[in-house]
């Protein structure tokens, strides 16, 4: 479709001749030269792009092109991010798209990358080199489904891409891939806190899924009520299991 779009029409790019340019004279033959420009210019310009500058298109950066598309992912769905939508959205050209990006498929997979490094590596790495104690940085964790609007926007991306990972492979293994790293940053903390690495594993996973969960429900209760499950969770993640007695 998009190759279409680039390649299946008139290319805008082809020269006309300039108002300004004397008329050749009567009966004499064109000399067939092209100047050197004429090749110059036609050398900068891509393919599919017109010639003329557009507005816009050198302010624009590829994460503006990644921001309105997540915006249209959250409120409309994917089927609703196309390369038209978003370049009406942003006020430019179509062709302007692709000065950052190959084609639509191109786009999502950066919108996936930006939504992980956000998400995940900034911010497992933020919490990392805080210089806190393990105890700390579970508290900061559980702490995270709580934390204002920009926590109710990272839970509404989060919606957004998981309901699109439903059915396209690559925001599945996009998902999946997150989740793995989000756990394994838990499991380091739990084990930091002194349990043995199965168990931290179990206590991770279980860790995790509260916050999803909480991200989801974090409107449930007064700010009283999701404080005394924040420190619920918090004695209840720490608190070794006792051994099972016999009899």
């Amino acid at each position: 479709m998009f190759h279409t779009l680039m390649y299946g029409r008139h290319d805008p790019c082809a020269m006309k001749i300039s108002l300004s340019q004397p008329a050749t004279p009567q009966g004499s033959k064109p000399s067939g030269k092209t100047s050197d420009a004429t090749i110059a210019r036609k050398a900068r310009t891509p393919r599919g792009i017109p010639n003329a500058a557009e507005p816009g298109r050198q302010s624009l950066t590829p994460e503006a092109w990644i921001d309105a598309a997540t915006e249209v992912l959250v409120d409309r769905g994917i089927d609703h991010v196309r390369v038209d939508v978003l370049a009406t959205q942003l006020g430019v050209t179509r062709g302007s798209f692709y000065w950052h990006f190959r084609d639509r498929e191109d786009l999502l997979r950066r919108v996936l990358e930006a939504w992980r490094n956000r998400t995940t590596v900034q911010l497992t790495r933020r919490l990392s080199l805080a210089g806190q104690d393990a105890r700390s940085q579970l508290r900061d964790v559980i702490s995270l489904p709580h934390r204002g609007r920009a926590a109710a926007r990272a839970a509404r991306i989060e919606l957004a891409i998981r309901a699109w990972a439903r059915r396209d492979q690559m925001a599945r293994e996009a998902v999946d891939e997150a989740d793995q790293q989000r756990i394994a940053y838990h499991r380091q903390i739990f084990e930091s806190l002194g349990f043995e690495p199965g168990e931290a594993a179990l206590r991770a996973f279980m860790m995790y899924s509260y916050e999803v969960a909480e991200s989801l429900l974090h409107q449930q209760g007064r700010t009283e009520d999701r404080r005394q499950r924040q420190d619920f969770l918090e004695a209840l993640m720490t608190t070794p299991l006792k051994s099972a007695q016999p009899g």
